[in-house]
């Protein structure tokens, strides 16, 4: 079974005939989807071409072998390949060796990173990026996706004296071609429309000569299978600039891999081990960078055709494999013939759904900070451009500091008895107190080293000017955790409180937290501890009618 664990493909079922089709099946249709895709992506990071055949050639199926998700189709991604291009901007000329060497560093690092998580149990780290920095990224690298590839896919340029020039049929082609990938998307999700156009458009080229027409074709391509090794040498220099940019792609890389495992796990019934993904997903950057591409990631879209098309196991991910290594053999002529504009318009259709405003409605109605959040990152993004991975680091730093700031002010309410009999904040509620002489309240948090000072302060602001006060009863149901910090202040607190002549009543507290504090405060006379909230009410009733009594004999 411990073997079973780091090398989940030994509990892939048997190939039988019947699984072998419908396996099958699923790896051609998601093969032909990938194949173009991945060809136009390559561009998007500014690298050869071809790359992007090999990125999709042995990362897919190294991933699903050491994937706990085997059906995640792998492979090249817009939002990955633009934080390529952005590293790597000013470090190399795109398309050049130089470029292709520091690619293959940047998909080394951030496997590294990726194993090293994986290994270490430390997946949690991921959920660092909330929801809102994550959409927010994808928008704004969404809006310079489009933006980049508006240039090939219009066919603009630069004449003489600087006047722009474009070229009216290949813009009309490139147009045509993403109306023709969104209707088929939308009508028909499951033919390979990407495929079919990438193959009808070549002919096309080739037939009727469009490059003699003024129309801008892929050109030929370097045929055979990667050479297998490791990248060039890089200097330390160049390390140190790739060590942020690798880590922020092995998270984002992992944030688009957690979205298609959460689609994969619902089908399945099956919880997900995102560890295990993370040594997979990792381990397919290191196959890309030995095969001479770029860092990869988990396609939402592809991972979606590969369940829709009838994938049950990793054997789709083995057969998609199988025909790009077929198309990658015997399909680059036809891929030269492919006119620049329609690879353009790939992209551009891939990134179309992306850019959606509901998600920002959604947070102007729920949580003006989390619109904070966005904004800056959205803004950042855009802003920091090619470099825009201090986009995610921004929302990212705002977003811990949100967090600290709301754990430096702890919710803590006085209490009332509300008309259904229960305990609620009595301010909210407008109730009236418990008792005249008890104050009782209700922290909302753990008392650790952050909150606990801030819970001192509270209490002493409920106390100040209450010289009717004979107690202090305090609900801590809702306290989870109280550490040394927290047991010093309420050492401080509550000596201040008993001088004052004030009992204080310990309510309903977990049990590592009772253990705790029983430790310092058992032989305290004036603390008490009640282990339920009836029990507390009953102590707080018997010492408001002694004190009414007392007042009675008095006057």
């Amino acid at each position: 079974m411990a073997i079973q664990r780091y090398l989940p493909f030994l509990n892939w079922p048997r190939l039988t005939l019947k699984r072998f089709e419908r396996e099958f099946l699923a790896g051609l249709t998601v093969g032909l989807m990938a194949l173009p895709q991945s060809v136009a992506y390559a561009g998007l990071a500014g690298m050869p071409l071809v790359t992007g055949i090999y990125a999709t050639l042995l990362p897919p199926l190294v991933a699903s072998l050491f994937s706990a998700t085997p059906r995640l189709a792998v492979g090249p991604t817009a939002l990955t390949c633009l934080l390529v291009f952005g590293a790597l901007s000013g470090l190399a000329e795109p398309g050049s060796a130089q470029w292709v060497v520091l690619a293959g560093w940047l998909a080394l690092l951030s496997g590294v990173f990726q194993i090293s998580l994986g290994f270490l149990r430390q997946g949690w780290l991921m959920d660092l990026v909330s929801a809102p920095v994550l959409m927010a990224f994808t928008q704004a690298a969404a809006l310079l996706i489009i933006t980049s590839q508006l240039p090939a896919l219009l066919t603009l340029g630069w004449g003489s004296g600087m006047a722009p020039v474009w070229h009216p049929p290949s813009a009309v082609l490139g147009l045509a071609a993403v109306g023709f990938i969104l209707a088929c998307k939308k009508l028909r999700p499951s033919i390979p429309a990407v495929f079919l156009l990438l193959l009808v458009t070549a002919g096309a080229a080739w037939w009727w000569e469009w490059d003699t027409r003024g129309v801008a074709l892929v050109g030929a391509l370097p045929g055979g299978f990667p050479p297998l090794g490791l990248p060039g040498r890089l200097s330390l220099q160049h390390f140190l600039e790739l060590v942020l940019p690798a880590m922020v792609i092995a998270l984002v890389s992992f944030m688009e891999t957690a979205a298609s495992a959460r689609l994969d796990s619902v089908q399945s019934g099956e919880r997900w081990n995102r560890d295990q993904d993370l040594i997979g997903q990792g381990a397919a950057k290191l196959s890309a960078a030995l095969c001479g591409a770029f860092p990869t990631s988990t396609s939402f879209s592809r991972s979606a055709l590969n369940l829709f098309a009838g994938a049950q196991s990793g054997w789709s991910n083995v057969f998609c494999a199988v025909v790009v290594a077929v198309l990658l053999a015997v399909g680059l002529p036809v891929l030269a013939w492919v006119p620049k504009a329609v690879l353009a318009a790939v992209v551009v259709a891939s990134v179309l759904g992306m850019f959606t405003l509901q998600p920002w409605k959604r947070l102007w109605q729920t949580s003006r900070r989390d619109l904070l959040v966005a904004l800056t990152t959205l803004v950042v993004t855009y802003a920091a451009a090619p470099s825009m991975y201090w986009g995610i680091c921004a929302g990212l730093v705002l977003s811990l500091l949100i967090f600290v700031r709301r754990r430096l002010t702890p919710r803590i309410v006085e209490l009332g008895r509300h008309p259904d009999l229960s305990l609620r904040d009595r301010h909210i509620w407008k109730l009236p107190p418990l008792s005249e002489t008890c104050l009782a309240v209700r922290p909302d948090c753990s008392l650790d080293y952050l909150i606990a000072p801030a819970f001192e302060r509270r209490m002493l602001a409920f106390c100040e000017g209450r010289d009717d006060l004979r107690s202090v009863f305090i609900f801590m149901q809702g306290v989870n955790l109280i550490d040394v910090t927290g047991l010093e202040v309420l050492t401080r607190l509550f000596d201040r409180l008993r001088r004052q002549g004030l009992q204080i009543h310990i309510v309903g507290a977990k049990l590592e937290v009772e253990q705790s504090m029983q430790r310092v405060f058992s032989r305290w006379e004036e603390v008490r501890f009640h282990r339920t909230e009836q029990e507390a009410l009953l102590a707080m009733e018997a010492m408001q009618a002694d004190h009414e009594k007392s007042a009675g004999e008095k006057s």
